[in-house]
């Protein structure tokens, strides 16, 4: 709740409206160690551990996150996360995500959840290499900020909420330095 808050009180010193009306998603894989708790292997990453979702604003404010096993698919674990970012932010009209999550199936699984509309960020055809993405970039750089906590850097933990919680610390951490910047 008080990240909540602090989001709110973020967003108002960047000038814009407390609540969002846009947001980015996407996924990262982060190794676990053998200390249990959920796992499973990212065949695209090649790696065994957890996924971690995220929803931030367009300034890349975490707005929500979910952390489970990294063998379900990006369109799956994104349903809880947006069914629970409804409920949070009314106002959230418009996502933004990468092409993983094209197709029917996320579609029609938050048909319920209003009149969003998803926007697929699709790289510019015949280019090769990194590009830079309009709009993902920034869900990008949030990862890379939360990446310098250290506890974040692989997954120490036994379970996906004591991960989901120092992904919080993080987050949390960032914004006191944003908010208390002159």
């Amino acid at each position: 709740r008080i990240v909540r808050i602090l989001v709110r009180r973020a967003r108002k010193k960047l000038g814009h409206k407390p609540t969002p009306t846009a947001a980015v998603i996407d996924s990262q894989t982060a190794s676990t160690t053998q200390a249990g708790g959920p796992r499973g292997f990212d065949p695209g990453k090649r790696l065994h551990g957890r996924k971690r979702h995220i929803v931030t604003d367009t300034n890349g404010l975490l707005l929500a996150a979910y952390v489970h096993p990294a063998n379900v698919q990006d369109v799956h674990g994104a349903v809880p996360l947006l069914e629970h970012l409804r409920d949070r932010f009314p106002s959230l009209q418009h996502v933004f995500a990468d092409r993983v999550y094209r197709g029917k199936q996320l579609t029609n699984a938050l048909s319920h959840c209003g009149p969003w509309t998803i926007e697929i960020v699709q790289r510019p055809p015949g280019v090769k290499g990194f590009q830079l993405l309009p709009k993902r970039w920034v869900v990008e750089r949030t990862f890379a900020w939360l990446g310098r906590c250290r506890r974040l850097t692989r997954d120490f933990e036994g379970s996906a909420a004591t991960e989901l919680a120092w992904l919080h610390v993080a987050h949390l951490r960032l914004l006191t330095r944003r908010l208390a910047a002159p």
